[in-house]
């Protein structure tokens, strides 16, 4: 049998490491990763090899020539352009007659590979997929398949509600040359992503087979690669390590000198010719290169140096990589995920701080002490997005510099001279930090609109109907003022994707921004808000039947929460003759943010007020102007469940045969009530940008989130809580209803919710077993794993940014509900043993 050795990689998120080579020339224990592989392949039997190469081509070839020193024969097919992992194996077509195998050259591995091909031809498989069980399966292809091994459903880097199990594509298939007719060659295709899902679809063979022992390491990224070398001197991987172990786990090559006081702690490699001189001190895991220095009472922990560089007298390396050729002089100090390129020197007592990243070829003067990284870098952060957009403690993790820095990652995926727009809160530090992203978007080539300080829902429909390309909300988060959000917008006025978000995360770590000449500067337009929030209020009038809530009088009791909205909602309840009792009016530099328990105080406030005046409704719309909080005309506080189940009864008899968009978490009295207005009800993920998604899906009326927010797609697929309190008044005018009258005529419901603190590496875990013993009263798979008990229902779900799950449960009384919540909160706890 052939392989297929995918090689094109450019190992982007391993800079500046392979700034000067490919990511599969990355060495691992002394050997290239990609040499890993061929000893691994030939230890199966398989030697005659088809390179795919790209990046830096040229480097791999000439290290591997033509395979006759590695007792091999290898055959390259060169990519001028990227083509995908499909379309690179079709370039090399012509070699692949029978049955091969395809393996990535830049991940570490020592599966039997033997034991997937027997399974492949014993299955008669079309395709055959190596899969593994993995901690964290959000960055990797996650794979379901059936009892028999067929692969049933394929999740391409899913988030954390998709992951109902935490298999994952190793990237490792065998393939019947019959799959190359299903696509062209010389056009870009991926096996993953394109093909394999093509076949599941086609009905073809198509199998997984689950590696049950074995070690594989997808070197993606500067830890895991810090990771691949560890486990490889812990002989955690079965991998030839071509040095001596001389005891106590240290391996060295030829020609090494180790002074006698010099202390060594395994595992540690030395490489040839390397020199340890008197008084060090190095403990493992740690990597030195072929013929590199560790001068006199040096110190390197956990750290990796490569080939011909010099670790300085009583310099410190404390889990840092250094490159090829790089000097660390006396007396300087590298700390934890620093890394410093090719070519590079470090002077006397210089100190490189956390996560500090060094471009090749770069000079850091004697006692100078490096925070940011020089020219690319990288900060100390799990990921840059969660659900609320970029978020962080103000001026400690986002400061006036990472928002710039997070706009110029921004506009550098933009086009040169696109527009954005940039709005943010009422609140002085949202100023601070929009300034900031400000200056970073025109440095790449992008303008910008400054529309200054509208509620969210203006800002997002002044964007999706003009030539904005997108934009940014910058806001004091809603429950702690520490906190900042950033909220990044596409062109449709909506978040932006996953795939977005990964592509801005991706330039922001790396720093590698585009820098235009200054003649392609963006300009900075400061606009009036009369022309952005009158294009608005526009569309906002096409949508609302002014003089149907004119004919009511409607008596209103609302709390502004010092937000925006005050510059609207004043002028539009002048237009709907409501007469209004404002609280909160204030703006400009009033505190915005509220915790739970002072939002409690301020409902039942709203609620006392309101009764006491006996006033239709009382109504606190969010400083952002995207949500409600409603309280009815008998001072009943409406949860957002609640006001979700109100809303929906109001829509469907108003538009009946119409769709109503809400969560898996929705309550079945949502289904009730459908079905008593001949309506649908259609259930989505719970993140906010699935629900905005689902209000663009045909015959969709209205969508909501159950915590207060409505999407109404005859304006646009937003939130608005402004536009929620008109069509709430308007509908409640046109049925001539009050608000109570439709809070009791709804159906009863009774739901619980817990959580359950659950570690990362255990999550994916956690989602497989459930999904397995659950497998016969899984609800269709939408967003966590929902079991359909019948009368009753509950839904496991993980949460995106924190590790811990959520249990939501509906029952049949108040009580129950909160035992089923319990129950499976414990389920949770126990399958992470």
């Amino acid at each position: 049998m052939k392989a297929v050795v995918m090689a094109g990689g450019e190992g982007s998120r391993l800079r500046p490491l392979t700034i000067r080579r490919p990511k599969p020339m990355v060495p691992i224990a002394g050997k290239p990763v990609m040499e890993h592989i061929l000893n691994l392949l030939k230890r199966h039997g398989i030697t005659e090899v088809i390179v795919t190469v790209q990046y830096l081509a040229s480097s791999i070839e000439d290290y591997f020539g033509n395979g006759s020193q590695f007792g091999m024969r290898i055959t390259y097919s060169r990519e001028d352009v990227p083509l995908g992992t499909a379309g690179s194996v079709k370039n090399a077509e012509e070699h692949l007659t029978e049955p091969f195998l395809v393996i990535s050259g830049d991940a570490l591995t020592d599966y039997n590979l033997t034991d997937l091909v027997k399974y492949h031809q014993e299955k008669k498989s079309l395709a055959t997929l190596l899969l593994a069980h993995v901690h964290n399966p959000l960055e990797y292809g996650v794979i379901i398949t059936n009892e028999d091994g067929h692969i049933t459903q394929f999740l391409e880097k899913p988030s954390w509600g998709e992951v109902f199990s935490d298999t994952i594509n190793t990237g490792i298939y065998v393939l019947d040359p019959q799959i190359f007719s299903y696509f062209e060659k010389n056009k870009q295709f991926d096996f993953s992503q394109e093909l394999f899902p093509m076949m599941l679809k086609q009905g073809d063979p198509l199998y997984g087979y689950v590696a049950s022992t074995g070690y594989w390491c997808d070197v993606g990224n500067l830890s895991e690669y810090m990771r691949a070398n560890a486990d490889a001197l812990q002989g955690q991987v079965d991998i030839e390590i071509p040095a001596k172990n001389i005891g106590s786990n240290i391996w060295c090559e030829d020609g090494v000198e180790i002074a006698e006081d010099a202390q060594l702690y395994g595992p540690i490699y030395l490489g040839h010719d390397c020199k340890v001189k008197s008084g060090a001190i190095l403990h493992g895991p740690s990597i030195i290169g072929s013929y590199s220095i560790v001068d006199e009472r040096a110190q390197v922990d956990r750290s990796i140096v490569w080939n011909s560089s010099y670790i300085g007298e009583r310099s410190e390396l404390r889990g840092a990589i250094v490159g090829s050729s790089t000097s660390i002089k006396s007396k300087a100090v590298m700390f934890e995920g620093s890394v410093i390129g090719d070519n590079s020197t470090i002077q006397d007592g210089a100190i490189i701080q956390p996560n500090v990243k060094v471009w090749p070829d770069k000079e850091i003067e004697a006692g100078a002490v490096i925070n940011t990284s020089i020219i690319w870098g990288s900060q100390g952060r799990r990921s840059l997005f969660s659900r609320f957009g970029v978020t962080g403690l103000v001026n400690i993790d986002v400061t006036p510099e990472f928002a710039t820095k997070l706009g110029a990652a921004y506009g550098a995926i933009l086009p040169k001279g696109a527009i954005v727009c940039l709005n943010r809160d009422t609140h002085r530090t949202s100023r601070m930090i929009k300034r900031g992203i400000n200056a970073g978007l025109p440095s790449a080539g992008v303008n910008v609109h400054d529309i200054n300080q509208v509620p969210i829902p203006v800002a997002r429909y002044y964007i999706r109907n003009t030539e904005a390309v997108g934009g940014v909300h910058v806001r004091v988060a809603p429950h702690d003022q520490r906190v900042i959000d950033i909220k990044i917008f596409d062109q449709y006025g909506l978040d932006i994707n996953k795939t977005t978000e990964r592509k801005i995360e991706n330039l922001f770590f790396r720093e590698d921004f585009r820098r235009v000449y200054l003649d392609e500067i963006g300009a900075i337009d400061v606009l009036s808000n009369e022309d952005v929030s009158g294009r608005y209020l526009e569309g906002f009038g096409k949508v609302v039947d002014f003089e149907a809530v004119r004919k009511r009088k409607f008596q209103l009791v609302i709390d502004y929460a010092h937000g925006s909205t005050t510059q609207l909602l004043p002028t539009i309840f002048n237009r709907l003759d409501c007469e209004v009792i404002a609280l909160n009016t204030s703006s400009e530099g009033a505190p915005t943010s509220r915790s739970l328990d002072e939002l409690g105080k301020d409902m039942q406030r709203l609620a006392t007020i309101s009764s006491t005046l006996h006033t239709d409704m009382g109504i606190r719309i969010d400083p952002g102007g995207e949500g409600i909080s409603v309280v009815d005309d008998r001072g009943r506080i409406l949860d957002g469940m609640k006001m979700l189940a109100v809303m929906t009864s109001l829509f469907l008899r108003y538009h009946r045969n119409g769709t109503v968009a809400a969560p898996v978490t929705a309550p079945s009295a949502l289904q009730h009530i459908a079905k008593r207005y001949d309506g649908y009800i259609q259930h989505t993920k719970v993140l906010s940008h699935a629900l905005m998604t689902a209000a663009g899906r045909d015959g969709v009326v209205l969508v909501g989130d159950g915590r207060g927010g409505f999407v109404f797609p005859a304006l646009q697929p937003a939130f608005d809580g402004m536009l929620a309190i008109v069509k709430m008044l308007e509908l409640l005018s046109h049925f001539d209803m009050r608000l109570s009258d439709v809070v009791d005529d709804l159906p009863a419901y009774y739901m619980s919710t817990t959580r359950v603190t659950c570690p990362w590496e255990h999550k994916g875990k956690v989602m497989r077993i459930l999904s397995e013993q659950y497998r016969e009263r899984r609800a269709k798979p939408i967003d966590g794993i929902k079991i359909d008990l019948g009368k009753e229902w509950v839904l496991v779900l993980p949460d995106a940014d924190s590790p811990l799950f959520h249990v939501v449960a509906e029952s049949v009384s108040s009580e129950q509900a909160q035992a089923l919540a319990e129950k499976y909160a414990r389920v949770v706890s126990g399958l992470q043993q």
